[in-house]
């Protein structure tokens, strides 16, 4: 059964989902249908809409099935007992009102009317409910309408308005079985969750069964996948068994097939399938795919114990590469060549993937250049769309206006002359809530308290004895809506005290929708006094001191209370000044605009006058009419007819109050009853909300009214509220001739009303538009194709004295061709006048001038832009077929936000969403309207209901308008932001939606479908090429990119030993007590020190030890706490020719995570014994770490913390410095876990090159903050001071997160000149330290001292991070100078330091310039270029040279294609030749060959002599204007980002960290981010600081902000809790085990949407 529905009851009913739902007679009897029953009923095979609507019984049975079988004839209907007739009445009220589905609603009905239809037709009930049934899923058949003789009103077929819905199902029907994957979301995230919610097994469902578990052990797959993915991985899919935990599923309730729900949580997870089971999986699997595993070194993550104050952020252990004996349990994560995982996210992509593989859009042609850079597709018009091809349109005057020979010269004569000769005539009937009347106000009440009221605001109101108010003054009127009388004596005292009356909203909370461009135009007006009732007083907000309370944005307002006991009676002789209407200003009348700003629109007395006399005329009013007014009585059509025209005409106006229509929505219509009115004014959302409840009244007549003025009748949708009404109310005397549609804007006044029918005019007139036509602002009537189609009523003729045109929307108002649509603009003396205060704009509004094609004016009369957009139709009728308000261009195509709001709710609106509470904009990004939807969820709907509603909105909008939705948000019931009276207030909703406070429960982003504007996916050019031109060291014309550090000096004392080794023995004996080391703990104190000799000592026993148990050549892994102990064991394993390998030892709390590391270090190092202390080895060998690893599998494990105190026989004498002195482990950014064999030599030419530049010498001190296992760090704990003699003071980095100052202040109590220290200490300082600078300069924390800071690091400078530090330790003396970066990388840890020099030092020895920044383009570096811009321009990226080339360090940019050499300024690799490069990677393959081009490569052409080590990091090298010591230009090194991070996307190279960036400037609440790929999908992983529910705001601005910045589509956003990115020890985030434990579902995520 196809249920009626017509556009318009679409959005009319703004504000149902605000009225009380206890009306009388609507109590709900009988059970609810429950919650199983409904989701059955809800899916519908057509296509499944079920779009039952705010229909009647007439119109419902005329679709004829329904009565032929259920429908019991009228004779049976009146035998049916009462509780029958009010138990169907009920369910009908249900289904209009949403709460049951067109099903539920025919199952219900037929078993009520089951007893008694087989009485009349003798047929078996069970069998008519059945038949029924199935068919109400297919169409009716045209053969089915049954043979009533039709009403005379019915209207056409054309013009049935559930067209609209079967337009919304026809086009449903073609996308059933496309299938989106469900966004998941944690369960406290679900806001109103059901958790009974107890659904039947389906295999439909829209998303798969998420985290159930199939009992076969089999993956279940559900039809999305089959048929789509990879032959290899069909396999994978069906054998792994899916262990993946519900935590983050949206619903943690599975349906299995037995019905039985069952609830996996995180810890069951893994128990939910054997080990066996899983490792055959595992085996199988490992078979089936060939895995590339000498592609990568294996890889874990950095365990750092995190060195910030997240000590708790994850670490997810996990090898890449292949899956160890020691972690069998844990299920097969994304293997190095891609084979997907086993969890529930990949297949979702995969997915996602499939609904992306769909053809897009036909592709375009042209784009313009955007810089040279990027190229933006420009949309170009289709040559096949509808051009318009009338004639240009003459414009049309309304009748002349009549001459009334006793029409008063002014509104405030009127009211005199009816004050004072029918005083006793009714003028106003106020309501209460009840409906009863509770005031009437006389004519002549209304003009003797607007006297007093005129008297006292001129006279009585004074400050410092000058009057308050002058004639022209503003002032504000604030009055309830349930208040129409005072407000009209306010309204004529300000007219007769000639002040300028500015009605206004009353402001309910300080913080209203809109309020606060509410004062920006009180401020603008000059606004002082603000006029209200004693009542409204009460209410309003109060400050501490009992006076009203001023709101965001307003004026200090006076409050002044008109009534009676307020003002005075003014004395005998003074009368208000009665002129004539002239042009000074009679009102202003507020509107927003599109954007939320708020107009006040000047309208002045010859105006208000002019316009009272053509409504008059218009409508035919007469002297003493009752007419019913249900409008706002404060602005538009409701001050127009209720309190302006109807006091020129004496009329008596029954105002009906808004909080009445809440509780009884037929209040007007029996007013219009009871007191014979002969006019009404409503809006179509009254005339539904009087269809729901007419049942309740059966002796009302609409028989006296002779024009039905429907206020919003220019809204597309009112069409079908006026016929519905019709429909029924016919009956009860309504003439179809009283409708009255009108159109009207607060700048035009009145433009087009229908006259009543004793005017003679023309009869009414409809047209059906198709909408592609529409869209390009061309009319054409359709015939056939009835799925896209608009069906719109006439709003009349022109007013009288007016006369019309049509525009076009843009540039120079030509005229309209006939068949165009364009912007409605009218030329009257009844319009406003101007809009207060704006000249610019009121020019552009209120004084175009239209043109001919030809360009001559049509006439020098100025016309105003009504913002209607309609055309002329036959018989001079207006027809408007939108608002300029709701008018969205996408990609040049027009389409109308109620329109698009109609379609949204012809599917299944009932069930999920308020009808009426559906907001649709457009916002704007990368150059172009993208459309949003927004819709208040019922707290009923589940999640994966309200997902498939969205999925077949977003159909339907796409099938009927050819547009795309770019994002459709549901919010929880009751939060958007309300207009005035009732309604949503759009532009502060879309406020909401682009600052992130929506707060939706529910998002849906279609970026890929809508964003067709996309730069073209770029093809690669070789930069340089071998046959390029080499001359001297000029590439293709420019320098080649080269730079050196200065040569090695000549020796020293210490620097004849090629063995580190040996100066430590050399300084024993030579400077015995020099201290070397000072270890500090958390308190600032010192733990541990030691001299050159204790040093020699301790490394001497540990030699002993070893001598005795280990061969020469043997490797030895370091498990240490930082301290001296790490320091005197390194040492002893050269005394003893071993090779140490340093290890950061495992974390007690956390030794699931960081015991795998150490033990992989100690395997793939190949190291035949562990050193450590007595702890950690208990540890190593406790009943926790055996939950972890193989605990019997340890290397033989020695603790060193009571060695025997011995002399080692003799030390190792290395037979050459080539040797191998100890293994580097680090764990890359990547998770990629290396390690680099670093020879005798290679170590001491490092020491020698860092004691040169940074001029270390005995008498000097450093601070060093890092971690001592790795790359530089390493080697300043280590080998430096041994080397150069210094004396270093050790500072834990651990121990700031107990004591955040700690190192500043050691750094100040030692007075420490040069100091080290890791950007994640810096971070903690940063964080830490930010507010308590103060606390530290009392306890005398001094940073002058400091010369040089140098962050150590493996990565692009940070430069907000270094900038904010040296900001916020300016004020404890730190130069802002100081700062500076170094970097290092696998193949040479030191290849950049930079040690500043401050004053006269600067002249001496190796000075070297300030670090300098440059701002390069981000979009030529995605082609790797380097173009340089100014500081501010948009795109642009602040780069910072990475610090100065150590001595002996040369370095070179190389293309990573070809390995030729680059141009200055290019960007490439960066390639160094060193002594202390290290001589390989020692890997747990012995692939060195792989390998060996990262250390020993050459140039292809050019100088292809030097050897070469390449760093993988992208970087490029420009020659600066400052010199250094030398006199040489400085040339500066910037590193840009590592090459294995890179993401290339769309044949262009992504930084991570760049686009990062962006996400975190997006939204306040992001802490952390972190970006990757994942099958070409840009996956963003957000950690959200703050509440949960601004989870989901995060995904929209996340989408735009990536799409503006960076030109890419965001294919899924993962937002999580603070902490889950997991960081290693230097604060570089691990990306790549982000990606590991995203896929397989271990991040716990609040929520994950997967953009379509």
């Amino acid at each position: 059964m196809s249920c009626v529905l017509s556009r318009g009851e679409a959005a009319a009913t703004s504000q149902d989902a605000d009225r009380d739902r206890q009306q009388p007679g609507r109590r709900r009897q009988g059970p609810v249908l429950p919650r199983c029953m409904e989701t059955h009923s809800q899916r519908i095979p057509s296509g499944g809409i079920c779009a039952s609507y705010w229909t009647t019984m007439a119109e419902r049975t005329s679709t004829g099935l329904l009565t032929m079988m259920l429908e019991p004839t009228p004779a049976v209907a009146m035998t049916l007992p009462a509780e029958v007739r009010e138990k169907l009445a009920e369910l009908e009220l249900e289904l209009s009102e949403g709460d049951i589905t067109q099903k539920g609603y025919e199952k219900k009905r037929g078993k009520l009317l089951a007893p008694y239809i087989p009485q009349i037709q003798g047929v078996d009930p069970s069998l008519q409910i059945d038949n029924r049934i199935q068919g109400s899923s297919q169409a009716v058949l045209p053969g089915s309408k049954h043979n009533k003789s039709r009403a005379p009103n019915t209207r056409d077929e054309r013009f049935r308005s559930d067209l609209h819905t079967e337009a919304v199902q026809a086009a449903l029907a073609k996308y059933k079985e496309r299938k989106m994957p469900m966004p998941s979301k944690r369960r406290s995230v679900l806001v109103q969750s059901s958790v009974e919610a107890c659904t039947p097994p389906d295999t439909s469902s829209a998303s798969e069964d998420e985290g159930s578990l199939r009992r076969q052990g089999r993956l279940a797959t559900s039809t999305p996948y089959q048929g789509h993915s990879h032959p290899a991985v069909e396999h994978w899919f069906n054998r792994v068994i899916q262990g993946s935990s519900t935590s983050s599923s949206a619903s943690s309730t599975s349906s299995h097939p037995g019905g039985r729900s069952v609830t996996t949580t995180n810890t069951t997870a893994h128990a939910a399938f054997n080990v066996n089971a899983a490792a055959t999986a595992l085996a199988d699997f490992m078979a089936h795919t060939q895995l590339d595993n000498h592609s990568t070194p294996p890889d874990v993550t950095g365990l750092s114990e995190r060195s910030s104050l997240h000590a708790e952020r994850s670490q997810v252990a996990s090898v890449r590469g292949v899956s160890r004996g020691y972690n069998h349990h844990t299920s097969v994560m994304e293997t190095a060549d891609g084979v997907p995982v086993n969890s529930r996210v990949s297949s979702k992509i995969q997915q996602l993937l499939n609904t992306l593989k769909r053809p897009k859009r036909p592709p375009l042609r042209e784009f313009f250049v955007d810089d040279f850079e990027e190229l933006l597709d420009v949309q170009q018009p289709d040559p096949n769309q509808p051009k318009p091809e009338g004639l240009q349109m003459s414009p049309l005057a309304g009748e002349p206006l009549g001459v009334v020979t006793n029409w008063p010269p002014s509104l405030p004569a009127a009211l005199q002359r009816w004050g004072t000769t029918q005083p006793k005539s009714p003028c106003l009937t106020a309501l209460d809530n009840a409906g009863k009347p509770v005031y009437t106000l006389t004519y002549g009440k209304l003009w003797t308290r607007s006297q007093k009221l005129a008297y006292t605001l001129l006279n009585k109101l004074s400050t410092r004895n000058e009057p308050l108010l002058m004639p022209g003054d503003r002032v504000a009127l604030v009055f309830p809506n349930n208040d129409p009388v005072m407000f009209m004596v306010a309204f004529y005292g300000c007219l007769l005290a000639e002040l300028v009356p500015v009605p206004i909203e009353v402001p309910l909370t300080r913080k209203d929708a809109g309020s606060q461009q509410i004062g920006f135009l009180l401020g603008s007006c000059g606004v002082t006094l603000a006029l209200t009732t004693d009542a409204c007083q009460k209410g309003l907000p109060k400050a501490q001191t009992g006076e009203v309370a001023t709101f965001k944005g307003w004026p200090r307002l006076l409050w002044f209370v008109i009534d009676g006991k307020h003002v005075v009676k003014p004395p005998k002789d003074w009368h208000p000044p009665i002129r004539e209407a002239s042009n000074d200003i009679a009102y202003i009348e507020y509107k927003t605009s599109k954007e939320g700003s708020t107009m006040g629109i000047t309208v002045s007395h010859s105006a208000m006058l002019a316009h009272c006399h053509a409504l008059t005329q218009a409508c035919g009013y007469t002297e003493g009419e009752t007419i019913t007014n249900v409008l706002d009585f404060k602005r538009e059509a409701g001050l127009w007819h209720g309190v302006l025209t109807s006091v020129m005409n004496r009329m008596h106006v029954i105002s009906i109050p808004y909080s009445l229509m809440k509780v009884n929505p037929l209040s007007w219509i029996q007013k219009v009853h009871t007191y014979k009115a002969r006019v009404a004014v409503v809006k179509s959302r009254d005339m539904h909300w009087s269809l729901l409840a007419q049942r309740d009244q059966r002796d009302i007549s609409l028989s006296s009214l002779r024009m039905l003025i429907v206020a919003d009748g220019a809204n597309p949708w009112s069409i079908s509220s006026c016929d519905a009404f019709l429909n029924v109310f016919q009956a009860r005397g309504l003439r179809p001739e009283v409708i009255c549609p009108c159109a009207s804007s607060s700048e035009a006044m009145t433009v087009a009303i229908r006259r009543p029918p004793e005017m003679g005019v023309p009869p009414p007139g409809k047209a059906v538009l198709s909408m592609g036509g529409l869209s390009h602002s061309v009319i054409r009537v359709d015939t056939e194709e009835k799925l896209s189609v608009l069906t719109v009523q006439d709003v009349g003729q022109v007013m009288p004295g007016a006369v019309v045109c049509v525009v076009r929307v843009e540039g120079t108002p030509y005229l309209c061709q006939t068949d165009e649509v364009g912007e409605i603009c009218l030329s009257s003396g009844s319009t406003g006048v101007a809009y207060y205060g704006l000249p610019g704009m009121t020019k552009s509004n209120f004084e175009t001038i239209p043109v001919t094609s030809s360009g001559v004016p049509i006439s020098d009369r100025p016309f105003i832009r009504t913002s209607l957009l309609g055309f002329v139709g036959p018989d001079s009728l207006v027809f408007v077929v939108g608002k300029m308000d709701g008018l969205m261009v996408v990609s040049g195509r027009r389409h109308n936000a109620d329109d698009v709001v109609a379609t949204a709710l012809a599917v299944e609106p009932m069930k999920f969403v308020y009808r009426g509470r559906i907001a649709v904009f457009s916002v704007s990004v990368l150059r172009d309207e993208r459309i949003v939807v927004v819709a208040e969820q019922r707290p009923d709907a589940s999640e994966e209901d309200s997902f498939q509603w969205m999925s077949r909105v977003l159909q339907a909008i796409d099938s009927i308008h050819q547009v795309g939705v770019y994002c459709l948000a549901l919010v929880p019931a009751n939060t958007l932001p309300k207009a005035p009276l009732g309604g949503i207030h759009i532009s502060e909703t879309k406020q909401r939606f682009l600052e992130g406070s929506l707060h939706p429960c529910n998002v849906l982003m279609c970026p890929h479908t809508c964003v067709t504007n996309l730069p073209k996916p770029r093809q690669k050019q070789p930069e340089v090429g071998p046959a390029s031109m080499i001359v001297g060291n000029l590439v293709a014309g420019k320098r080649i990119a080269q730079a050196c550090g200065r040569d090695v000096a000549q020796l020293e004392d210490n620097d004849q030993f090629l063995y580190i080794q040996d100066v430590l023995q050399w300084r024993a004996q030579a400077t015995p007590d020099h201290p070397l080391f000072l270890v500090l703990n958390a308190k600032g104190t010192v733990a541990s020190t030691a001299s050159c000799l204790q040093l020699h000592k301790r490394a001497e026993r540990v030699a002993a030890a070893l001598m005795g148990r280990l061969n020469t050549g043997d490797h030895v892994a370091l498990v240490y706490p930082p301290g001296i102990d790490l320091i005197a064991t390194f040492y002893g394993c050269l005394y003893a020719g071993c090779v140490p390998v340093t290890v950061r030892p495992p974390h007690p709390q956390n030794l699931a995570t960081t015991l795998p590391t150490v033990k992989m270090i100690v395997e793939v190092s190949k190291s035949v014994c562990v050193l450590t202390t007595q702890a950690i080895m208990k540890l190593l060998k406790s009943k926790e770490a055996a939950a972890a690893v193989d605990i019997k599998s340890w290397p033989m494990v020695l603790d060193t913390d009571d060695l025997p105190r011995k002399k080692s026989p003799q030390m190792y004498k290395p037979p050459t410095p080539e040797m191998l002195a100890y293994l580097d482990f680090s764990v890359s950014t990547t998770g990629i876990l290396a390690g680099v064999k670093m020879s005798h030599a290679a170590t001491s030419a490092l020491c020698r090159s860092i004691k040169l530049q940074c001029e270390l010498y005995p008498s000097r001190q450093i601070a060093i903050c890092l971690d001592p296992y790795c790359g530089l760090g390493f080697a300043l704990w280590c080998l430096c001071s041994v080397y150069s003699g210094h004396q270093s003071i050790l500072v834990p980095p651990l121990e700031l997160e107990t004591n955040a100052s700690l190192w500043l202040s050691a750094v100040s109590q030692y007075k420490v000149r040069v100091t080290f220290c890791s950007y994640s200490v810096m971070e903690m300082c940063t964080k830490g330290l930010g507010s308590q600078t103060e606390a530290l300069r009392l306890r005398n924390v001094n940073l002058s001292c400091v010369r040089t800071c140098m962050v150590v690091a493996e990565e692009r400078p940070r430069i907000t991070l270094t900038q904010s530090f040296s900001k916020i330790f300016k004020d404890l003396g730190l130069s802002p100078r100081a700062v500076s970066t170094t970097f290092g990388c696998r193949v040479n840890v030191a290849i950049c330091l930079q040690p500043n020099r401050l004053g006269k030092l600067a002249e001496q020895g190796t000075a070297g310039p300030d670090p300098t920044t440059v701002y390069v383009d981000m979009r030529a570096l995605r082609h790797d270029r380097v173009r340089l811009v100014e500081r501010g321009s948009p795109h642009s990226l602040p780069l910072m040279e990475s610090g100065k080339i150590l001595p002996g360090v040369k370095v070179i940019i190389a293309n990573t294609e070809t390995k030729g050499p680059l141009g200055d300024s290019h960007l490439g690799e960066i390639w160094v030749s060193s002594p202390h490069n290290a001589t390989g990677y020692y890997t747990v393959y012995g692939e060195e060959a792989l390998h060996a081009d990262h250390f020993n490569t050459k140039l292809s052409f050019g100088d292809t002599q030097t050897v070469w080590a390449r760093t993988g990091y992208l970087g490029f090298l420009r020659r600066t204007e400052l010199t250094d010591a030398s006199g040489e230009r400085h040339d500066a090194l910037y590193v840009v980002g590592s090459l294995d991070e890179t993401l290339e996307l769309r044949g262009m190279r992504y930084h991570p960290i760049d686009i990062e960036t962006s996400v975190i400037r997006s939204h306040k609440s992001i802490a952390e981010c972190a970006v990757f790929t994942w099958t070409n999908l840009l996956v963003v992983v957000v950690e959200l600081e703050g509440s949960e529910q601004e989870a989901l705001d995060l995904v929209a601005l996340v989408t735009n902000v990536v799409l503006e910045e960076h030109y890419l589509i965001v294919g899924v956003v993962v937002v999580v809790d603070p902490g889950v990115i997991p960081i290693n020890s230097r604060g570089e985030k691990q990306r790549m085990h982000l990606r590991d434990g995203f896929l397989a579902d271990q991040l716990d995520p609040i929520y994950v949407a997967y953009n379509m």
